[in-house]
């Protein structure tokens, strides 16, 4: 609770109220409707920002449990297979959309979870502007998961040629987290108009076909 937005002034424990008390009733109260899942990693951010957009604890919790349950389901279970299978669906549109990258990250042994792990988890909350991802979040509610692929996939494909400078292992890391300032993701406006053409076409069949294959891959893996 104390680690969750520590620089919003109305997550202080200082606040009055404090959003505190209130994120820790949503999370508490979650782990009691759904005992299979209780609490997992990024739970509260997600809970948190909620809180900071509705200010009002019982939308907050069944917005929660609307994307937990049916927009990204899996993300936040113990295995968080469905966090896993994301991140191998975007390396195969990586692989199909922005081959020199995807090589890039072949060549220099970056495994995804570590470049983009924290934009799946956290649905991007800290990692892009506020507004920016308070329009993201309309199109998550309004659309689907599959608006997290094109997000993604626009980063990646609007800087590849930053991101093709990198000669090593850390610097491909670091491009990945300079791709998430600059000018396209501050002017939200943009930005989004940019994550519906700057990805090209993305087919539901085609991410539910790479996702019932990247989910049986992991399970092999186990």
């Amino acid at each position: 609770i104390n680690r969750t937005f520590p620089d919003n002034v109305h997550f202080r424990r200082t606040a009055n109220p404090s959003l505190q008390d209130a994120l820790f009733n949503i999370l508490v109260a979650y782990g009691n409707h759904n005992k299979i899942i209780g609490y997992c990693q990024g739970m509260n951010f997600i809970a948190g920002y909620l809180l900071i957009v509705t200010k009002d604890e019982e939308k907050s919790f069944w917005l929660l449990d609307a994307l937990i349950a049916k927009i990204v389901p899996d993300f936040y279970c113990p295995t968080m297979i469905g966090l896993k299978t994301d991140q191998e669906v975007l390396s195969q549109l990586v692989r199909m959309k922005v081959p020199a990258v995807a090589a890039l990250m072949e060549k220099h042994n970056v495994m995804w979870t570590l470049v983009v792990g924290r934009w799946f988890i956290c649905l991007f909350i800290d990692i892009l502007p506020v507004e920016t991802v308070l329009r993201i979040w309309d199109c998550l509610f309004y659309e689907g998961s599959k608006v997290t692929f094109r997000v993604a996939l626009t980063l990646i494909k609007y800087h590849q040629a930053s991101i093709l400078e990198a000669n090593n292992f850390l610097a491909v890391c670091e491009k990945f987290k300079e791709i998430t300032h600059g000018a396209l993701v501050k002017d939200c406006h943009v930005f989004m108009q940019k994550i519906f053409s700057e990805p090209g076409r993305l087919p539901l069949a085609t991410i539910t076909k790479l996702r019932e294959w990247s989910r049986a891959t992991i399970d092999g893996q186990i």
